[in-house]
């Protein structure tokens, strides 16, 4: 961490106007040049902000938060090699006044409650649309919170009480984390191909999943529990 990053700091040269508001100070952390290239193009397009650093590893993202004093941090959850909300966490016990928003491809509770506790202002999800992007930086920019509105609708769920499957309902769910496919399932309960679809239904109905993906998702995460590479 003694050596700057091998790629530039972007800071422009251009100063604002006398009178204007100077532009929010954004640095971006995220082991993906191709995804960095595609946040600076899309917030360099907003005169109120300026992209001054990008960091791809948490040992560049130090130095790059020393090195261009940002206000807020745009940062993926899952760095290659460590975690995010630790790093972030980290950011914030050097730097109190920063602003951290996280985004991510996962809109697991959990990991948003972490990344909230850690101090980030704000979650993110990934295939949001760009606007949503600038209105969370925005948001915690001066000073408030945001939340991706799927991620609220989850976090919402996970705080009600969870719905009570049935034995086989509860096994179902499990065979659906291991992978296994609904005629699968069927030769080893003993059960006809349609009568697991049948519960697969009434699963997805009782925790409220919209689609086959989202019931196989969230199978696959409670199977396994939240991975500790992916934040």
């Amino acid at each position: 961490m003694n050596e700057l990053p091998s790629s530039p700091v972007s800071v422009p040269s251009a100063l604002p106007t006398e009178g204007a508001a100077a532009p929010v100070r954004i640095l971006l952390v995220d082991d993906h040049p191709l995804v960095r290239e595609g946040l600076r193009s899309r917030l360099q397009g907003e005169s109120r902000y300026q992209v001054v650093g990008e960091a791809g590893t948490a040992e560049e993202a130090m130095v790059m938060m020393v090195a261009t004093q940002p206000q807020v941090v745009l940062m993926d959850v899952g760095l290659k090699g460590h975690n995010g909300i630790q790093l972030a966490q980290t950011m914030l016990e050097r730097s109190p006044e920063l602003r951290v928003l996280m985004y991510s491809m996962y809109d697991n509770p959990e990991y948003v409650q972490r990344a909230l506790q850690a101090g980030a202002r704000g979650y993110v999800l990934k295939d949001a649309p760009g606007g949503e992007i600038v209105a969370a930086i925005d948001a915690v920019a001066a000073g408030g919170t945001f939340l991706s509105p799927g991620v609220s609708r989850r976090m919402f769920r996970s705080q009600q009480p969870r719905p009570i499957l049935s034995p086989r309902e509860s096994e179902i769910l499990s065979a659906l984390g291991r992978g296994e496919s609904s005629k699968q399932m069927a030769k080893a309960l003993g059960l006809s191909v349609r009568t697991v679809e049948t519960h697969r239904q009434n699963i997805k109905r009782k925790l409220e999943l919209e689609g086959q993906a989202e019931l196989i998702r969230y199978a696959v995460e409670h199977a396994r529990g939240p991975q500790r590479d992916e934040v």
